[in-house]
């Protein structure tokens, strides 16, 4: 039976399974592993039994078995057994050892014949067995009893598959020779799984108990219904041997007696039997781990690589060590200014695709949200004139003016300035509020030091407070140098002889085009500012829902198209006199809306005075603001008069009509000489005293801080989480080191046996309606030849070929069935 290497191999993956189930690998690896399937009193367990030549699995009618169990059987010395439950604890009584499986099954299950999948852990050491591994499975049931549910057979059905299914384990399907073997269940799963029968060994009970007259000779011979790697025959005790307490070593003799005295089974006599089949198992088991082993090394070695890194960090660090403290202080707080600076300046290692994030959220606040902040300021056409009004007529007092005061002008324009302060102020705010959350998201990683991680949080976020308070007073003194002097000179200032010139020269251009232009489009009407993807939510509430088109926005237009190829146009609308209002976000509405309309109340579209258009986020909103801000579609304003209403003013005084408007025009080109200048300064000045201040203080100024608390050994206690993660990551590695060092000390160049050649087994129904037929012929009863006879175990008999097992081969799928309705309680 192979050479004393191969005979170390089940060993070997017992101590694989031990070094990688304290860091839970074992699952995941799929150690090879024999599971044993059969139907409920088929005989499985008095096989495993007859295997360690003691009575320790539970008895009793109906579905004992319960809850998975993995029998490691060991050869050793002495004689007892260990739980994977109960570490340390040696069992010497295999009476104590059932009563110990009874009491983990009901733990999980209860008393009253429920099931689960949660394995018990069993390792059994004797001098009387061989090395196995093998997995005892609840046996297959119809009729759910006590109160098990009533998809049992389903439920038992997926439990044997998950196990199973798996190309790393072997199937004993345990078939009682007193029933129609064309109907095995376990014979049907094996088939399901392993259509080709390279992993399916049959196991054939209760010879003894078959008819007076009949026997299983040609099922055991393998000339009726063949499989690949045949039958073996075995005879357990009876349930009248079991209660009289007939010793299994008595029953092993009665069962080779009842071989060599048969006459249809003396002539192989020698391949029967449970000894017999004990060697077969561990013959197969011990090729299948050979083939698997260089799979194995292969898993562990990468894993063992991607941990290596982080173990050797956990490794140098001492916790107790203060000049380790001081290091890792120092590392910290530098990672930390590198991070910092690389999210604002946008020079991250790792990109996000998803979000914006840093540097970018405050770009955009800077070119998108600020000027559209500023827009919302801007004077209402009727208030302004008003306001202007009111300042001449003051100005002259009881006298009757013959020119344009320039005081009204001066006091206009610095009302106008002095309401800059408050989205100034709060531009800065929302900055600030961006710069914290940038910097929380630098400072969560130091988790690991929980006292570091609050300290540095409180150090820089009041950092950022001091200097958000310093730049808003310098935002303040740039506003009140702007009031402080109305520099008329600007050469950008359109001056008081212009502004009496711009009404009759603004009335010519549009007399002009109104006139006709039939020449060439102006190149600005080319220029596309912006195109996505919008829905027009007001036009298809009565159509079936909202639509989504494709918008091209120029600067004298916008349009929308049926998709983004934009071959099909939906509809072109002028920019002429529109504006944009904000739409309240719908309670069931996840999209963010705004209206388009016409400040002269005519229809934008068909029947329709407003066009409510809407995007997935925040930001797309902002922006589509902000373009068509460019485009010139201004936000509505909403103004009154002292009084309450909107009404316009009316002029009765042709010469004060000319003035105000002359001071409108005045006021006009001034102020957009201010949102120009306060468009520029703003990003600078926030920069110069808010970022580049934070930038300079993580990277110089917090260590020093850091240190003036007094306590800088105590900033680096690690957290209790991170502590339970550097052990794990410890044991995780030395438990790799340790299962890779136990697969160095083996050799796979060792003996095996040859798989058999394959043989018809359409004769298997598979148990699932759903699997592909090709294995059954149609039509014809299939044609069952001689198979070869069941592979007879020697000694030192090398092979180049295996035992059939293709590791890489992908695993088949487990075939589930509908469980049935559960039946109602009249």
């Amino acid at each position: 039976m192979g050479n004393r290497g191969m005979e170390d191999l089940i060993p070997l993956v017992n101590r694989l399974q031990d070094a990688l189930s304290s860091v839970g690998q074992s699952c995941s690896l799929y150690l090879p592993q024999i599971a044993v399937v059969g139907g409920q009193s088929a005989g499985k367990s008095s096989v495993l039994e007859n295997f360690v030549g003691r009575d320790f699995l539970p008895r009793g009618s109906g579905i004992v078995t319960r809850r998975p169990l993995i029998l490691q059987l060991l050869s050793a010395n002495t004689e007892y057994g260990e739980f994977f439950h109960c570490k340390g604890k040696k069992f010497t009584d295999f009476e104590e050892i059932r009563k110990e499986i009874e009491a983990e099954t009901r733990r999980l299950t209860g008393s009253n014949k429920g099931i689960s999948p949660v394995p018990i852990n069993l390792r059994i050491y004797s001098p009387h067995v061989l090395n196995l591994t093998l997995v005892d499975l609840p046996g297959i049931t119809k009729v759910p009893v006590g109160d098990q549910p009533a998809d049992i057979e389903y439920q038992i059905r997926d439990m044997i598959m998950q196990f199973i299914c798996k190309e790393n384990c072997l199937i004993l399907a345990v078939t009682p020779a007193n029933t129609d073997l064309a109907n095995s269940d376990a014979l049907k799963l094996a088939k399901d799984v392993d259509p080709q029968g390279q992993r399916t060994i049959g196991v054939i009970t209760k010879l003894d108990l078959m008819d007076e007259g009949t026997d299983a000779r040609n099922i055991l011979e393998n000339r009726l219904l063949p499989l690949r790697r045949g039958y073996i025959g075995v005879v357990n005790r009876s349930q009248k041997d079991i209660d009289g307490k007939k010793d299994i070593k008595a029953a092993l003799l009665a069962e080779k007696k009842f071989f060599l005295s048969h006459p249809a089974y003396k002539h192989m006599a020698e391949s029967m039997g449970t000894p017999y089949l004990q060697r077969i198992l561990n013959q197969q088991l011990t090729n299948h781990i050979r083939d698997t082993l260089p799979a194995f090394r292969t898993h562990l070695q990468g894993q063992l690589q991607d941990l290596n890194k982080e173990a050797e960090k956990c490794k140098q660090f001492s916790p107790d060590d203060p000049g380790q403290r001081t290091k890792t202080l120092l590392q910290s707080v530098q990672r930390l200014a590198v991070d910092f600076e690389k999210l604002i300046e946008g020079s991250g290692d790792r990109v996000d695709t998803v979000n914006l994030s840093g540097g970018a959220r405050i770009n955009r606040i800077f070119h998108e949200r600020f000027p559209n902040e500023l827009v919302k300021i801007e004077l209402d056409e009727r208030k302004l004139r008003r306001e202007i009004n009111y300042a001449i007529r003051n100005i002259h007092g009881v006298r009757t003016g013959l020119f344009t005061p320039d005081m009204a002008f001066e006091a206009i324009v610095k009302k106008q300035i002095s309401r800059l302060k408050g989205p100034c102020i709060q531009f800065v705010d929302t900055v600030s509020q961006e710069l914290i959350s940038t910097v929380y998201q630098c400072i969560n990683k130091l988790s690991s030091f929980p006292k570091l991680q609050d300290e540095t949080e409180r150090i820089v976020t009041a950092e950022i407070r001091e200097q958000e308070s310093k730049c808003k007073d310098q935002i303040v003194l740039l506003i009140d140098i702007q009031l402080a002097y109305i520099n008329t000179k600007h050469e950008d200032f359109i001056g008081f002889t212009n502004a009496q010139q711009m009404y009759n020269q603004s009335n010519k251009k549009t007399a002009a085009g109104m006139a006709g232009n039939h020449g060439a489009a102006p190149p600005s009407r080319l220029v596309v500012i912006r195109k996505g993807w919008l829905t027009i939510s007001n036009i298809g509430i009565m159509k079936g829902g909202a639509k989504e088109y494709w918008f091209i926005l120029s600067a004298e237009s916008l349009s929308w198209f049926k998709d983004d190829e934009e071959k099909e146009k939906k509809y072109m609308l002028p920019l002429d006199n529109l504006k944009l209002r904000d739409v309240e976000k719908g309670f069931m509405s996840s999209k963010f809306a705004f209206a388009i309309f016409n400040t002269e109340l005519r229809n934008v579209y068909k029947d329709y005075k407003c066009l409510e258009l809407a995007c997935y986020s925040q930001e797309e909103l902002d922006s589509w603001k902000a373009s068509l801000l460019q485009a010139g579609v201004y936000p509505e304003k909403v103004t009154v008069d002292g009084q309450g209403n909107g009404a316009p003013e009316n002029f009765t005084d042709p010469q004060l009509e000319r003035q105000v408007e002359t001071i409108r025009n005045l006021v006009d080109s001034y102020m957009s000489i201010i949102y120009k200048t306060m468009k520029d300064l703003m990003p600078k000045t926030i920069m110069h005293h808010m970022i580049n201040s934070v930038k300079e203080f993580i990277s110089s100024e917090l260590l020093a801080q850091l240190y003036a608390l007094g306590e800088s050994s105590a900033l680096m206690d690690e957290s209790p989480e991170q502590q339970q993660h550097r052990e794990e990551v410890l044991r995780k590695h030395a438990a790799l080191k340790e299962a890779l060092a136990v697969i160095a000390k083996f050799s796979t160049s060792t003996c095996t046996t040859p798989l058999p050649p394959p043989v018809d087994s359409s004769w298997i129904r598979p148990s699932s309606p759903t699997l592909p037929r090709n294995s059954v012929t149609s039509g014809k009863p299939a044609v069952r030849g001689h198979a070869p006879s069941v592979p007879r175990v020697h000694a030192h008999t090398p092979s180049p070929s295996t035992d059939g097992l293709q590791p890489n081969r992908a695993p088949p799928s487990v075939p589930r069935r509908h469980p049935p309705a559960v039946p109602k309680v009249k």
